[in-house]
């Protein structure tokens, strides 16, 4: 069986540097760290479950102890990229008990006036707790600024402001996985079609992702400019390879796996004397 390759995890291998950002320079179809067939992914993907169903037990558990530590992946592409294919076969592997998932649709007029990191604040994940976002804050630098939807000052202003937040996040014990699913235009368009000539898929079409296609080159230059200018060391942009269904559901997984590694957490000990609650057990 393919396997991933060891010189380097998959966060080094797909994270964004710093600098500027040309995401022309990616290749959709490119399946970085792991060479094999879609049904060796596949099945490498099912074997990744114990082990970070295992790392999401110990997370939970420090989290139901004291501990202040969460995980928070942010899911963000183009129409059709796959944001819920992840969740599905990702968060598949893991306790629903220690997740969190939120999907963002247009804030509503109360939540506007709130201000547009309000409703995000309401979603993060407790101490313990793996979030996931279907969408996100960034939505306020993307759709926002693609379709003038507020005065370029407002927009601008965003990226430090987001950047504040993820800070903020980061020093109360958020870990951010910020992943960029890129899928190129002709494999939205295959999708797009998939879901037409398919009565079950109908509900999932909208007429207006046939609008937002033809504002493509805008949405590929806002995203340049998040991922460029929102891409610190304490939340980082990874972008993933995604006109593989099979492929982006591995590497987002994987890379899920490698930081709950480097998190580490610990069974808690036991705040009771074992041996009397054995005894105590015993005589009942």
């Amino acid at each position: 069986m393919a396997k991933q390759k060891k010189s380097e995890g998959l966060l080094g291998q797909l994270r964004v540097p710093s600098g500027p950002v040309d995401l022309t320079k990616y290749d959709t179809r490119a399946t970085p760290g792991f060479s094999g067939t879609k049904e060796e992914g596949k099945v490498a993907l099912e074997e990744l479950g114990a082990e970070v169903s295992d790392w999401q037990e110990r997370l939970f558990a420090e989290g139901r102890k004291g501990g202040q530590r969460s995980v928070l992946l942010v899911l963000q592409g183009m129409d059709t990229s796959g944001k819920g294919g992840v969740i599905r076969h990702g968060a598949g592997l893991m306790d629903p008990q220690g997740l969190r998932i939120t999907s963002f649709k247009a804030p509503t007029p109360a939540e506007k006036r709130r201000g547009f990191l309000w409703r995000i604040r309401q979603a993060l994940p407790g101490p313990g707790m793996i979030g996931i976002f279907d969408r996100s804050h960034y939505e306020d630098v993307l759709i926002a600024r693609v379709r003038n939807l507020v005065a370029p000052p407002v927009w601008n202003r965003r990226y430090e402001q987001i950047n504040d937040f993820e800070a903020e996040l980061a020093a109360n014990g958020v870990t951010l996985l910020k992943y960029f699913l890129h899928i190129s235009p002709e494999e939205q368009k295959t999708r797009l079609e998939a879901r037409l000539d398919d009565p079950t898929k109908h509900w999932k079409y909208n007429p207006g992702d046939v609008d937002e296609r033809e504002l493509w080159p805008a949405y590929v230059e806002a995203y340049h400019a998040a991922l460029e200018r929102c891409n610190g060391p304490e939340a980082p942009w990874y972008v993933i390879p995604s006109d593989r269904k099979w492929y982006r559901n591995w590497a987002v997984t994987t890379i899920l796996l490698e930081t709950l590694r480097s998190l580490d957490p610990q069974w808690p000990i036991a705040d009771f004397d074992v041996t009397t609650e054995k005894k105590r057990l015993a005589s009942t």
